[in-house]
């Protein structure tokens, strides 16, 4: 089942002042329930920063890869594979609300249309800024840009670093959650698929954390 855009939940009936007006308070009373006096000077706008920098960091339950992409698609008889690589990441793992970050590799073959270089980063921040799993994080991305440009085939990479296991829990620093998604060529020709995994997981230019 496809995941629902913010604006169709209910609570979209409370404008984005109300909401953020309300999660400010929420976040208020967390700090009293670790100990914390919200009233100490270093705290005293801690709760309307948190409330929006939550606001930003979700606000891609407001928007879709139609809606960033736009006109942003061209008639074009390009038929090769496009990649762009090493796309900065940010999310929010959904367990535990502690962010997971990294890098996307995103590549297509055109089927008459190609879309703008940068309208695909785009598209994975409209995925990565919700409360995500990697693994559906990673297929969202295909997905989306399938519906867009209806390409010949489209495959995405995340490399991924996790907080929640890298802070708590297993507390292991430096394990790399690696996932993929392949659509139409990417997964039925062994040459497009073995040529686009040696491009996402070459090592030449990818910044290391």
């Amino acid at each position: 089942m496809a995941t629902r855009l913010f604006r169709e939940n209910p609570i979209d009936e409370i404008s984005e002042t109300d909401r953020t007006r309300e999660y400010a308070t929420l976040t208020r009373r967390e700090l009293e329930l670790l100990g914390e006096d919200p009233e100490r000077e270093g705290l005293l706008k801690t709760p309307q920063r948190v409330a929006n920098s939550m606001t930003f960091l979700t606000e891609g339950y407001s928007s879709s890869a139609e809606e960033v992409v736009g006109k942003g698609v061209f008639k074009e008889e390009h038929d090769n594979m496009i990649m762009v690589r090493d796309i900065e990441l940010y999310s929010l793992c959904e367990h535990h609300m502690l962010p997971f970050f990294g890098k996307a590799h995103v590549a297509y073959i055109p089927n008459g249309k190609i879309v703008g270089l940068s309208k695909i980063p785009r598209i994975v921040d409209v995925y990565a800024r919700r409360l995500q799993v990697q693994e559906r994080l990673t297929e969202q991305i295909a997905d989306g840009l399938c519906r867009v440009v209806h390409p010949s085939g489209v495959g995405v990479v995340i490399e991924a670093y996790h907080l929640c296991m890298m802070m708590r829990g297993v507390q292991k620093q430096n394990s790399k959650t690696i996932t993929s998604a392949l659509r139409g060529a990417f997964r039925e020709d062994p040459k497009t698929r073995d040529e686009f995994l040696r491009l996402a997981h070459s090592s030449g230019g990818t910044p290391r954390y």
